[in-house]
């Protein structure tokens, strides 16, 4: 059984993440993604898909209702899901790809903004 996680659009619209079972081809425990503005720019949440009636990330969705399958799902999502089914912290800072500049000042842009944030 092999259980990659897979970043995929549903029917629906939703963007899901989730573990790809090959064998029964399904998505399982998924977890819908949301883009929430912000002062700062656009922040994405990753929220149980049956939210906010089930606090839980559980269930299957059948490869049936995706749409797109995303070629990759970028490794800081990977490890937010990780973290958000396993309640396991595996990142010993916070995830922010807004383009600022880096510690060594390369990097970033005028604006910023716009990147990857889950919380």
């Amino acid at each position: 059984m092999s259980n990659d996680i897979k970043l995929v659009k549903l029917i629906s619209g939703d963007m899901v993440v989730g573990k790809f079972n090959n064998d029964d081809k399904t998505i399982e425990e998924p977890a819908t993604i949301q883009a929430m503005p912000t002062q700062q720019g656009t922040q994405m949440v990753l929220l149980p898909y049956g939210y906010p009636f089930d606090q839980e990330i559980h269930g299957t969705i059948s490869m049936d209702h995706i749409l797109f399958e995303y070629k990759s799902c970028p490794e800081e999502l990977k490890t937010k899901y990780i973290e958000a089914v396993t309640n396991i912290s595996m990142s010993s800072g916070g995830l922010d790809l807004s383009g600022g500049a880096g510690p060594d000042g390369v990097g970033g842009g005028a604006g910023g903004g716009g990147g990857l944030n889950l919380v």
